[in-house]
């Protein structure tokens, strides 16, 4: 079966780590938490911002203080999680031989054939959706239309086949994504569709808005975000979006920067923690869960990265956004391999 091979990480011989060695325990504590509460405190004594309040309480609530009687079973847990996802980086290079059969089941796939019979219940007594859509959410320049040509990549037959979606070279130039833009995968077929989205900005309540739009009203592609549709006049060729079948949205991939995580973790700007509000606040609002399922959470660049501070990225983000981090937090580099 053709398509791009998916290389687990490797590690050098200056970065050999074992599952039993202990690992720096970031946390929220660690990223300046001076800066971020004055900050934060600021905004929400003017009384301005209530989502500014509820983080930070929710900061100062994050993992109990080196005072407390609870901090050593609090250490010793997340060492376990730091363990539990650094071995998953072995178990990758094992799963790889049987990309293959992963390959063939995802392709083999077509609406119902995962179906549980649960409480009695038959297919026939389910709205199964012609096509499973998946929405893929996260920060402008975090790698969303990268993921879309890595993940179409993987099951294509030939390697040479242009890329799909439109990178951007420089994210911090123009205004990134207005489109939705819809990708069959693997290509040619009706089984799954991804469909890639505008970035989140900075503003809490338009991301929130433009989120809920879509999981209300469902998916279109090549529509454009509400914001645009509000200050541009559009040519009649450009309409065909409002004769497609708006698509529901079945699952949603939040994806987010890696490197921007880290150097959260590490420095000790405002800017950056921010960001982390505003993950944190969009990821759990209840629209983007379906009951109790939470979005997986895609981490893409950490190729750039060690393993080391790729486990670190992915242990932060899973106490952030209050999921499993070796289950649901899922480390993609991005990077064509040649």
């Amino acid at each position: 079966m053709g398509g791009e091979t998916i290389i687990p990480p490797t590690s050098t011989s200056e970065e050999e780590y074992s599952v039993d060695q202990d690992f720096p325990l970031p946390s929220l504590s660690s990223l300046n938490p001076t800066l971020l509460r004055d900050y934060l405190r600021m905004k929400a004594e003017d009384g301005k911002n209530e989502s500014d309040r509820l983080f930070l309480e929710e900061f100062d609530k994050m993992g109990p203080q080196s005072s407390s009687p609870d901090f050593e079973a609090y250490h010793k847990r997340r060492q376990k999680v730091y363990k539990e996802v650094l071995q998953s980086y072995d178990q990758l290079r094992v799963r790889s031989k049987s990309l293959n059969e992963a390959k063939y089941k995802v392709l083999s796939y077509f609406p119902g054939t995962w179906f549980d019979n649960v409480g009695g219940k038959k297919l026939s007594d389910y709205d199964v959706p012609k096509t499973t859509s998946l929405l893929l959410i996260g920060p402008k320049g975090c790698g969303k239309s990268s993921l879309v040509n890595k993940i179409s990549r993987v099951f294509e037959d030939d390697n040479f086949a242009p890329e799909r979606a439109q990178i951007s070279y420089n994210p911090s130039v123009g205004d990134g994504t207005y489109y939705l833009q819809g990708y069959m995968i693997p290509r040619g077929s009706a089984s799954f569709c991804l469909y890639d989205s505008r970035g989140l900005a900075d503003g809490t309540s338009e991301n929130i808005n433009m989120v809920q739009y879509w999981m209300n009203n469902g998916v279109r592609h090549g529509e454009p975000v509400i914001s645009l549709r509000r200050r541009m006049k559009f040519k009649p060729r450009e309409l065909g979006w409002k004769f497609c079948r708006p698509q529901m949205v079945n699952f949603v991939i939040f994806v987010v920067d890696a490197v921007s995580v880290l150097k959260s973790i590490e420095g000790d700007g405002v800017e950056d923690l921010l960001c982390l509000q505003m993950i944190s606040e969009v990821f759990k609002h209840p629209c983007l869960s379906f009951k109790d399922d939470k979005p997986v959470v895609a981490i893409t660049h950490g190729d750039l990265l060690s393993i080391a501070d790729r486990v670190r990225a992915r242990v932060y983000l899973g106490e952030l956004l209050g999921i499993p981090p070796a289950k649901q937090i899922f480390d993609i580099p991005v990077c064509r391999k040649p």
